[in-house]
């Protein structure tokens, strides 16, 4: 009983880890570095986030989750709705 509880228990954990997404949204109306600046905090201050990038030139901006955390495309739109741009489209990645 206490393998097949250790063997679950690793199951789960290796589970928890890989299950981190990387989320790439291109976003229309970021400019300038105040922009990439702006949406860096935002998204820095969501409980499920591990880290944002801000790519300017490509309009592009990737957030990855902690793992076990979900960042799914409904508050991602409205995060960047609420900070004034729009998503053009979202890809996620394992």
């Amino acid at each position: 009983m206490k393998k097949q509880l250790i063997v679950i228990g690793i199951t789960f954990a290796c589970t928890a880890a890989v299950s981190a997404d990387t989320i790439k949204a291109t976003v229309n109306g970021m400019v300038c570095s105040f922009c990439a600046t702006g949406i860096e905090k935002t998204f820095k201050a969501q409980p499920e986030i591990k880290a944002v990038n801000v790519d300017l030139n490509h309009k592009l901006v990737t957030v990855t989750t902690k793992e076990g955390q979900t960042l799914d495309d409904k508050k991602l739109t409205q995060l960047l709705k609420n900070s004034g741009y729009s998503v053009a489209s979202i890809q996620h990645a394992k």
